[in-house]
């Protein structure tokens, strides 16, 4: 919800290097990146400084959609390589865990593509689309029986993507939570609820997580994606010894033009694809029922006509939640873009939050309207070879999922949500929800 009459907020109100700002309302949030946009000059920032990291020497912020298109589309000279997640170069040993194809140019990134890209294809997702219908159906089940007050993030948001990225990888259900939890924390890296820090206060009243915590953050996260790595490699050996339809199988055994996945390559895009398979997708989610309640006149407009309205909804709630806030991307050579040259070594931050709120683009960009059209958000990434692969399976798991819940729970309401601290996710780590006397019938979806 906006602020009425906010105060004036100026550039030099706005440090992205600070933990604090990503804890701000999301109108503040919105409002200082406006600021940002009406700049005349480039802005060049940090972001915050984790102690297992050494600091970021900062980048440029593109805030512009225009400027994120570009760049997404050159990855000759916008490199993600040798990380596009993180503000600063993760130490070397940690590469075997967190490198995966989203860090990589091609040529590396194309092989692994090409072979993973299959999975994804029309014909599996609609293979697929009975089953997300059916744990969509369960799962507003077991939300109905937890009862109105719970928590929304665990008991559905959450759930569901996860569930349907591990069967599609063959992840017995004994291990869903475990996959929850430990990218909660790969994720959440900077929250101190999932890496076990504390938050301190320098003089100047900049926060920072305590150095003191410094070697237990660094154990607790790559504690998780070790973890991560190892039933990999447990369920790839299983599958080459005994395959069966599901995609770990696929993986392990694909030959796309005589190349194959090492194991390294498979486990790296297995912990991708646990990662971006449910943070993204559980994300819009939650930040979609937070909108509707916030916006009951746009929720009527859907029930309304639920089957001509719920594409656009869906892509209204991505834009306007915008899962991811940015990605990273690393200049290889001297380049010219919009009037500002980018010169060889420095470092340029993806704002996707920013550019789905460009004034430029999107009319009221403020405005959750689902109606929008166009509507050429970036909430999936850029044009380009990065773009999110999952896109297609996330926006069905977000139709699927709402059909259910606004069939069956129509006046489903949530709560105040306690948000991710992270400047990476724009993210609900808990959000209550409550709900009169549900319908009889799961849907027919």
């Amino acid at each position: 919800m906006t602020t009425e009459n906010p105060p004036q907020m100026t550039p030099a109100d706005i440090d992205l290097g600070d933990l604090r700002f990503w804890s701000r309302p999301l109108d503040e949030r919105a409002r200082a990146f406006a600021v940002l946009r009406a700049q005349p000059t480039r802005v060049f920032s940090t972001l915050p400084k984790l102690p297992f990291l050494p600091q970021s020497p900062g980048s440029w912020a593109l805030v512009h959609h225009a400027d994120v298109t570009e760049a997404s589309r050159n990855p000759q000279v916008f490199s993600s390589e040798p990380s596009a997640t993180s503000p600063a170069d993760m130490p070397r040993w940690m590469d075997k865990y967190f490198n995966s194809m989203i860090d990589m140019d091609d040529p590396r990134h194309a092989k692994i593509r090409r072979i993973v890209s299959r999975a994804f294809s029309p014909r599996m997702l609609a293979k697929a689309e009975d089953d997300i219908a059916r744990r969509a159906a369960r799962i507003v089940d077991e939300l109905i029986e937890a009862g109105s007050g719970s928590d929304f993030v665990s008991g559905a948001a959450a759930r569901l993507p996860v569930e349907v990225i591990c069967d599609m990888l063959g992840i017995p259900a004994r291990h869903y939570r475990r996959v929850v939890d430990l990218t909660n924390i790969i994720v959440g890296y900077s929250d101190p609820e999932y890496v076990g820090a504390t938050v301190q206060y320098s003089s100047s009243g900049k926060a920072e997580i305590g150095r003191i915590d410094t070697v237990r953050m660094l154990g607790t996260v790559a504690s998780a994606g070790w973890r991560l790595h190892r039933l990999a490699a447990q369920l790839g050996r299983e599958r080459r010894k005994s395959p069966t339809d599901d995609l770990t199988s696929a993986l392990v055994n694909a030959n796309v033009d005589g190349e194959r996945l090492s194991p390294r390559e498979f486990a790296t895009f297995f912990l991708l694809l646990v990662v971006a398979g449910n943070e993204t997708t559980r994300n819009a989610i939650a930040h979609g029922l937070k909108l509707f309640t916030e916006h009951p006149e746009q929720r009527e407009l859907l029930l309304a006509d639920f089957d001509g309205r719920i594409a656009g909804a869906v892509e209204e709630i991505v834009r306007f939640s915008s899962p991811v806030i940015f990605m990273r991307r690393n200049v290889t050579r001297d380049y010219e873009m919009n009037g500002h040259t980018y010169r060889k070594g420095e470092r340029v931050t993806l704002f996707y939050w920013s550019a789905n709120r460009d004034e430029s683009v999107f009319t009221d960009p403020d405005t959750f309207d689902i109606t929008r059209s166009p509507n050429p958000h970036l909430g999936f990434g850029g044009p380009g070879p990065h773009f999110c692969l999952g896109a297609n399976l996330a926006r069905r798991e977000i139709t699927l999922m709402f059909r259910e819940l606004f069939t069956r729970l129509p006046d489903i309401a949530a709560g105040e949500p306690d948000r991710l601290q992270s400047g990476f996710i724009n993210g609900y780590k808990r959000m209550p929800c409550t709900f009169g006397t549900p319908a009889t019938a799961a849907s027919s979806a």
